[in-house]
């Protein structure tokens, strides 16, 4: 049964609000952390991470962490770090929890958060899946500005202006940007995903480049997407031919993965798709995944993709 609590957040010695459930039994079982997206907070769209929990008998914790992105405590600041910290500590003293498999999901604002707690924190996570994520802060107020969304509003909001002309405020982007963080996630099996209509006009608000560029990061030299191919992704919205993927993942249910490459420990994939998570593909990977072995990059089952979340994430 999902609860909603409050747990104790040091930096600041509030108590911040979550959902949290409490696997079943006395044998560690996984934790969960799961994100909310850029606009929304603790108490909206936890329902399906909560029935995959539960379904597998996983802790579960769905933390406010600071609340919509455009407010200058959330949006990757200092408190959001913070408070997933103690997230992570307020389970493994309230429920019997399996340290050797703590996760980290989230989508949007999510999948942004997500990435830079595996730059920030990558000691606490066995493993992360980021979905449509938000890597660089100043490029998205760029990117949003271009097409009129109101998201550059958010990030100057939080920012404490606009990124491009003040100073300032271009450090704040800077500190909240996981592209900045991601070099110290080179061991933490890190799994970015991203639908390639992501970004265009009535199908998404975050351009894939923002996944490609993290990607890019952490990928050996010789596995990095040249500028040349993202650009053709980004124009056509199709994978060129040369990098089209000719395997199958039946997790992703009817979403055709276009284009996979694990390099390190990232892996890139991109499906046929808009600004979405599939939470079971999500869990499914993540549940393959243990503190100390080797990272389990195999294509994952059927049974994960049954009744897989399709409708755009709320941003």
């Amino acid at each position: 049964m999902i609860q909603e609590i409050l747990y104790d957040c040091k930096l600041d010695h509030t108590r911040q609000p979550a959902m949290f459930r409490r696997a079943e039994g006395t044998t560690p079982r996984p934790l969960l952390v799961a994100l909310h997206t850029w606009s929304f907070d603790y108490f909206t769209h936890y329902e399906k991470f909560a029935a995959c929990c539960e379904r597998n008998n996983w802790n579960l914790i769905y933390p406010s962490f600071r609340g919509p992105n455009w407010k200058p405590e959330a949006c990757g600041s200092d408190f959001v770090v913070s408070d997933l910290e103690d997230a992570v500590r307020f389970v493994c003293a309230n429920a019997e929890v399996d340290r050797k498999r703590i996760y980290l999901c989230g989508g949007s604002g999510g999948g942004h958060c997500s990435m830079l707690l595996a730059g920030r924190r990558p000691d606490l996570w066995t493993a992360v899946s980021s979905w449509c994520p938000i890597s660089d802060i100043r490029t998205w107020h760029m990117q949003s500005v271009a097409v009129n969304q109101v998201y550059y509003k958010h990030i100057e909001s939080a920012c404490g202006g606009n990124p491009e002309t003040e100073d300032a405020a271009y450090k704040q982007a800077l500190v909240r940007s996981p592209i900045n963080w991601l070099a110290n996630a080179a061991e933490l099996p890190l799994s970015i995903n991203c639908g390639i209509h992501d970004g265009h006009p009535g199908k998404g608000s975050v351009p894939i480049c923002q996944s490609i560029d993290a990607f890019n990061v952490l990928a050996r030299p010789e596995d990095r997407i040249p500028v040349k191919d993202i650009m053709y992704m980004l124009d056509r919205e199709t994978v060129p031919e040369h990098l089209v993927w000719d395997g199958t993942d039946p997790a992703f249910g009817a979403h055709k993965v276009l284009f996979r490459r694990v390099s390190n420990q990232v892996c890139l994939t991109i499906f046929e798709g808009g600004h979405e998570l599939y939470e079971r593909a999500a869990l499914e990977w993540l549940s393959r995944q243990v503190k100390g072995t080797q990272a389990d990059w195999n294509a994952g089952s059927a049974a994960s993709a049954n009744g897989v979340g399709t409708a755009e994430l709320s941003k």
